[in-house]
């Protein structure tokens, strides 16, 4: 893996006619976003003086916005502005196809052609493999890394994104996107800021569902590779093994731990470490997982319930969650979340 080189130009990605590229990728469902109509505006002027600034290699990054939601767990988001946020697209139309093929096949993360049910599927095919057509008891080791984007190492980030990267512009750059980012509210006394600028990717950066990629692949390989886990699947900071053998898997716990503390500065979660039969149940990625079948965790059915119950049957989020319990065992679910919305819009409901 060593060996492979990107091999496109700092100009290839500054270009202006990457900048345009990247800026219609952007504009995609954002056109009524009061910053993005106002660069917008301005767009051939905006385009330019970013160019120059990157071309002169005078770019700075910006400040970021912070906000949070629930999704459903309250998260912390950081928006950059759409100066940035368009540099972050530039940057990715170029690096996502290269670094995706350094890749293993089961990480499932924001990328294209995988997602969520892609590596439910994988699952389940593994779950087949492993237990030789439901002859054999699967034991499945689930995990969870700790505060998985704020406990990211920027250095070690960097260098291990560097090692792919010969031109040293295109390596600025990106140390630069990287480096954009701070946490001062969890600052501890006594540590200097220059440490602290050390930790953390913002959730809300296109560059950063590709960077932690590039950061937890170290870890991919290690599992694959050294461990020799033919039967991982990971998505996120979320990942299960299986096998026949619970000893095995007791085992990899603490190698698993050591490389995540020794080499990416990451630590497992000390109460999201588990290793279940598949009979009894296996949760991943909000579907509670069983050897034939598969069922959604209560907490989302209770999440669903609550959220379709004032939406018109053709909104986008209930046309989303029954699209998403097509993908389990989901009847009954579908049956009290049509009724819902149906019963909603009966004349005699209305009055």
């Amino acid at each position: 893996m060593s060996g492979i080189r990107f091999i496109h130009t700092y100009e290839d990605i500054i270009s202006v006619e990457n900048l345009l590229a990247a800026w219609r990728e952007f504009l995609r469902g954002k056109r009524k976003k009061d910053d993005v109509r106002k660069f917008q505006y301005h767009l051939s002027d905006n385009i330019l003086a970013l160019h120059r600034d990157l071309k002169d290699k005078t770019y700075r990054h910006g400040a970021y916005e912070a906000f949070k939601i629930n999704d459903p767990k309250p998260r912390d988001i950081h928006k950059a502005t759409v100066r940035d946020r368009l540099l972050h697209h530039a940057i990715y139309r170029h690096l996502y196809p290269f670094f995706d093929h350094t890749f293993i096949a089961d990480s499932y993360s924001c990328r294209r052609g995988k997602g969520t049910h892609k590596a439910m599927d994988r699952f389940r095919s593994f779950a087949y493999q492993v237990s030789k057509n439901h002859t054999r008891t699967v034991w499945v080791l689930k995990c969870d890394i700790k505060k998985f984007f704020a406990s990211i190492d920027q250095a070690t980030l960097f260098a291990i994104v560097a090692r792919y990267i010969p031109d040293k512009d295109i390596s600025r750059l990106i140390g630069e996107i990287i480096g954009s980012f701070q946490t001062h509210t969890t600052m501890p006394i006594g540590r200097s800021v220059c440490m602290e600028k050390r930790k953390g990717l913002p959730l809300g950066n296109l560059t950063s569902q590709l960077l932690v990629n590039i950061y937890m692949n170290e870890f991919d390989q290690f599992v694959k590779h050294k461990l020799k886990a033919r039967h991982y699947v990971r998505y996120a900071d979320d990942f299960v093994v299986m096998s026949t053998d619970r000893v095995w898997l007791e085992g990899l716990i603490p190698l698993i731990a050591r490389f995540l503390d020794e080499r990416l500065a990451l630590s497992l979660h000390p109460n999201k470490v588990s290793i279940a039969t598949l009979a009894s149940g296996v949760d991943f990625l909000g579907w509670v997982h069983f050897s034939d079948h598969r069922v959604l965790r209560t907490t989302t059915k209770r999440r669903m319930l609550r959220r379709t119950a004032d939406l018109e049957k053709d909104d986008p989020t209930v046309r989303s969650y029954l699209g998403m319990l097509s993908h389990g065992n989901g009847e009954k679910l579908r049956d009290m979340v049509t009724k819902t919305v149906f019963a909603l819009r009966e004349p005699s409901k209305l009055k």
